[in-house]
């Protein structure tokens, strides 16, 4: 049975751009005689506020859009996360670092998809007891030992997998029990997802992740990467600029039924567009 999901995280209020990410997910499911799920994504440390989890499934709802089974929080999963690493550890995969940030941007050579492409300044070396690290991916030795792998896109059809692109991504991290990458490619594998719907932005992501199920012998997805609600100076909607929430509009007497047809119609609010391209191989 196809299952997608929506999965937002809660350092936020939803925006419309939430909400059509959310429809699509949901209509592709109903479409196809398939289930919608809930995640939850509450891993990011002190951000994660879990008293906004109400006003999101309360977004939902409203908008029309429900979902199967009970929804799933990842900070029921830092297990599974440990595991993971533990075993991409033993693979001789991960190596420990202990740069911050501003020392990847300051030796970095060249930009990547994610930013500052890592120099691998700590690869080979060893962290001392104590000592705040993240563990990186050895991307060279990892794509060796996976080989060739393709991955499909509803839109943007076969792709050859490039995640080398990404550099030494980061797979756990210091402030949290796991990266991006590693915890929504295992949730979506435990969640039997086999549609993974989400925005273009993230669209070379998925060619780390592609890696990451290969190297944990996890199901192989169908993704559908979806254009993006764009603001009126040509940026993604974002909740650290202030785009407007939701529940505000909910708690406005706003129909979110009407809303969610809107979005389904691609008739926006003003100010608003949509990027419709497609995401390209690295």
């Amino acid at each position: 049975m196809l299952r997608t999901r929506f999965a937002p995280s809660p350092n936020g209020l939803l925006h419309l751009g939430h909400a059509y990410a959310a429809v699509i997910a949901h209509d592709l499911a109903r479409a196809r005689g398939g289930e919608f799920l809930v995640r939850i994504e509450d891993i990011d440390g002190t951000r994660s506020r879990r008293e906004l989890v109400p006003e999101i499934l309360a977004d939902l709802e409203w908008l029309g859009l429900g979902w199967d089974g009970p929804v799933v929080f990842q900070t029921e999963r830092i297990a599974d996360y440990a595991v993971a690493a533990e075993r991409l550890m033993a693979m001789g995969l991960l190596y420990p670092c202990t740069c911050s940030r501003a020392d990847v941007a300051a030796r970095a050579l060249d930009m990547g998809p994610d930013g500052p492409i890592y120099p691998g300044t700590c690869r080979g070396k060893t962290a001392l007891p104590g000592d705040p690290v993240a563990w990186r991916i050895d991307m060279a030795r990892a794509s060796d030992l996976a080989g060739p792998l393709w991955w499909e896109d509803e839109l943007a059809g076969r792709q050859l997998a490039g995640p080398e692109a990404f550099g030494d991504v980061i797979v756990l991290r210091k402030e949290a029990p796991a990266s991006y990458h590693l915890a929504a490619t295992l949730d979506d594998a435990n969640d039997g997802v086999s549609l993974v719907t989400r925005g273009m932005d993230l669209f070379r992501a998925s060619h780390v992740h592609r890696l990451l199920q290969a190297l944990l012998d996890l199901p192989v997805p169908t993704w559908h990467h979806h254009g993006l609600l764009l603001d009126e100076a040509g940026r993604k909607l974002a909740k650290r600029r202030g785009s407007s929430a939701l529940a505000d509009l909910r708690r406005a007497g706003e129909d979110g039924l009407a809303l969610a047809q809107a979005l389904r119609e691609h008739r926006f609010l003003a100010g608003i567009s949509l990027s419709t391209g497609v995401g390209v191989a690295p």
